[in-house]
């Protein structure tokens, strides 16, 4: 895994634009007091490199999602990891998925409508996979901070 090198000016521009994504390049170049084609080339190799992803994220809680959950899961035999992680990403109720050391192989996040939403995708999907020995599942009462990483925790 490569890691992009990034100056001073790309952290600013990355800065402004996790702020808001939406934010016109003249008004980000304006501010940082460079030019809009500066702005447009670097946004362009960030998107080029998948450095950058610009998304619409929803509040999960305002739409409907009212059961966010994670999900601890062992494989067995282990070398079908791979294979139940693919499984599980197609699910469309996953918002995060992982391969974990410790006593689970696999942490997955998911949303659901709400309980019973849970339980129905637990029984009829998850526990049903070929390779899932055991789960833990784990209800998040209410989430405090979902939040992109602080860039200048990388300086």
């Amino acid at each position: 895994m490569s890691t992009m090198q990034l100056d001073d000016l790309d952290y600013k521009i990355l800065e402004k634009l996790i702020k808001d994504g939406r934010k016109s390049f003249t008004d980000i170049a304006d501010e940082l007091g460079v030019s809009v084609g500066t702005i447009r080339n670097r946004f362009n190799v960030f998107v080029e490199n998948e450095l950058l992803t610009i998304i619409g994220r929803v509040n999960p809680d305002k739409i409907g999602f009212h059961t966010y959950a994670q999900i601890l899961i062992k494989v067995r035999p282990v070398d079908k990891v791979t294979q139940v992680a693919d499984n599980i990403a197609k699910l469309p109720e996953v918002s995060f998925l992982a391969m974990t050391t410790g006593a689970y192989d696999l942490e997955v996040n998911v949303m659901c409508r709400d309980n019973e939403h849970l339980v129905q995708l637990m029984t009829n999907h998850i526990t049903k996979m070929d390779g899932i020995f055991e789960s833990a599942t784990n209800i998040y009462f209410k989430v405090y901070k979902y939040a992109q990483p602080d860039l200048y925790l990388l300086k």
